[in-house]
């Protein structure tokens, strides 16, 4: 069986809908002759006459009737399945977005960031998914909508990214560490013992390759997957670590923070989705949000 020319239900909306092939024409930006052999396809289509001359004009059939709304609407149908989508209508949007970071964002940015979609969209929810790895397959598989972090040479390079915020390295000890009573030099932060975080199970850092550079090494009492696990394990022991500054200054409250007495580079979060979102209107409202949220200085 041959498939149907769906095209044809355009042209016969028109003829429907003008009663006449020369207005038909018009409408449709085609020359009458053009009309007219694209009614007897439909006429064979249909295997009905559809319009029939009667004195100077043509009337349609019983079946072309028949035919005249169902048609009308599969028409509009189709067209606005097929134009661009719009904004949507925040204050009838109901949807649930999954959000998936690292230690230190939710306690940071997500106050400021629920309250901003409240005000904006009340119907919408987050749910923020613990980043306790580096594997990004989740915003391919479509389990979660939106991801922060820095892109590295690890990440899939089919994901969209969309940069946040600038942040920097400090130093964090507990309240009381001797580190927190004098000048801190290279040699005196190489000398305490260290938590290292790495997600990728790596055994040295951006510290450690720093003063390497100083001709100086630490030793590294423990490694953890995540800053929160770093902070509390130096909130109750006399165990240095380095956080990015702003992720973590929530995290930080109580404990004593300080310039690392080595140059690291500044890092950039950023956020990520998959390609597949970038026309989705909500999608792209969301990002926005969360691109002003960070964006802001007090928003942390």
């Amino acid at each position: 069986m041959t498939p149907p020319d769906f095209n044809l239900l355009i042209t016969l909306d028109a003829l429907l809908s003008e009663g006449s092939v020369a207005s038909a024409a018009r409408r449709l930006h085609l020359s009458p002759s053009a009309m007219s052999r694209a009614l007897a396809r439909l006429r064979d289509t249909t295997g009905d006459p559809l319009l029939v001359r009667s004195g100077r004009g043509m009337v349609p059939t019983p079946r072309a009737l028949q035919l005249r709304e169902s048609v009308a609407d599969l028409v509009q149908q189709v067209e606005s399945a097929l134009r661009p989508a719009t904004a949507p209508d925040l204050h009838t949007l109901t949807r649930t977005f999954a959000l998936r970071c690292s230690d230190g964002f939710v306690e940071n940015f997500g106050p400021a960031l629920l309250a901003r979609l409240h005000a904006q969209a009340p119907g919408v929810r987050l749910r923020f998914v613990q980043k306790s790895d580096l594997n990004d397959s989740a915003l391919q598989q479509g389990r979660v909508d939106l991801e922060t972090g820095v892109v590295t040479v690890h990440t899939r390079p089919d994901l969209r990214t969309r940069a946040l915020f600038r942040d920097h390295f400090v130093g964090v000890v507990r309240l009381g560490h001797a580190l927190s009573q004098q000048d801190i030099t290279p040699q005196r932060y190489a000398a305490g013992q260290h938590i290292l975080v790495s997600r990728r199970e790596q055994e040295t850092g951006l510290v450690d390759e720093a003063l390497q550079l100083l001709g100086l090494s630490r030793q590294i009492a423990c490694f953890v997957g995540g800053f929160a696990t770093a902070l509390a394990l130096v909130r109750d022991s006399d165990l240095i670590t380095a956080v990015p500054e702003r992720h973590t200054r929530q995290l930080r409250a109580g404990l004593h923070t300080f310039a690392l007495p080595v140059a690291l580079p500044q890092i950039t979060v950023s956020m990520q989705w998959h390609p597949r979102m970038d026309a989705d209107p909500a999608h792209r409202w969301l990002r926005n949000v969360l691109a002003e949220v960070c964006g802001e200085p007090d928003a942390s």
